[in-house]
């Protein structure tokens, strides 16, 4: 069973308008078809159960076809350290290395080899050394979305106050650089800032926008010019602030997660980045790769 909306239908308790709302089942969340009831469906998707309308949702062969476009294929690492190539060979060129339990967007598939992206590009990984799954956004319960909208309106709340002490702390001073003065507290001064040190080097493990840094090294130290204190880890950097839904709500200063890599969006469908040890800082198209998650801090 798919969900096929223009946002979300509601969950409820019972097969009726009356029902109490128990979840909230988003477009193209995925779940166990349980029955029917009239013109309801007794559903389970993640740990919600209840009945939506029939109308709302897709079962049967039509839902098995549309899993394949909408359910999201990851390969886990099951290797201490696993050798990301540019071509399905154990002969081709090691694009980078990639930790275990590091989770892998799947691009493509043979019988033995996966093209994943990782922060140096796509690349081939063998299926021995991987588990690949495919996963599926489930329903929220209506606890779990009060407790996520309490969580992202607290961290909203701190990252704004660190930007307003950040600006009482600070003066901009006149030191003939053009990029905005600290502690603005807007995201377009975030994307100004950032964007200074186009052309600087990437190192990994780095943190320094002038000799070098990672991708999550870079978004962190812009951050912290700014009062906000982000880890220095991009899997982590998907956990704060909060979601915007979606690269079409992105706005300047916004990061965008990716499988193993973070950026600063900039605006008109770009984006800032520590990229490759080849590259550097650079702008790129926010949609070269599968985005992940799209997260505000300010």
């Amino acid at each position: 069973m798919i969900a096929q909306v223009t946002n979300y239908v509601n969950i409820r308790d019972r097969a009726s308008e009356e029902g109490e709302v128990v979840g909230k089942l988003y477009n193209n969340s995925a779940g166990e078809w349980l029955g029917a009831e009239g013109d309801w469906y007794k559903i389970k998707s993640g740990d919600v159960s209840g009945y939506v309308k029939a109308e709302f949702v897709v079962t049967g062969d039509a839902a098995v076809a549309l899993a394949a476009e909408v359910g999201h294929r990851t390969a886990v690492v099951t290797t201490t350290t696993l050798k990301v190539r540019q071509d399905p060979s154990t002969e081709a060129t090691v694009l980078g290395l990639v930790p275990m339990e590091d989770e892998l967007s799947v691009i493509e598939e043979t019988e033995n080899w996966v093209k994943v992206s990782i922060e140096e590009g796509d690349g081939w990984v063998s299926k021995e050394f991987v588990n690949v799954f495919t996963d599926f956004v489930h329903a929220e319960s209506k606890a779990a979305e009060e407790a996520r909208l309490k969580k992202e309106a607290e961290e909203r709340k701190k990252a704004q106050d660190a930007a307003r002490k950040s600006q009482a702390g600070k003066s901009s001073g006149s030191t003939g650089k053009t990029y905005a003065p600290a502690g603005s507290g807007t995201g377009s001064s975030v994307a100004g800032f950032a964007m200074q040190f186009v052309g600087n080097p990437y190192v990994y493990g780095g943190t320094s926008l002038t000799n070098g840094t990672d991708c999550s090294g870079f978004t962190m130290s812009v951050y912290r010019n700014f009062g906000v204190s982000l880890p220095h880890s991009s899997g982590a950097q998907r956990n704060v602030g909060y979601d915007v839904g979606g690269i079409g709500n992105a706005q300047p200063g916004d990061l965008v997660c990716y499988s193993g890599h973070v950026a600063l969006y900039i605006g008109n469908g770009q984006i800032v980045h520590a990229s490759t040890a080849k590259t550097g800082i650079k702008v790129s198209n926010a949609n070269y790769r599968n985005i992940l998650a799209v997260r505000r801090i300010f």
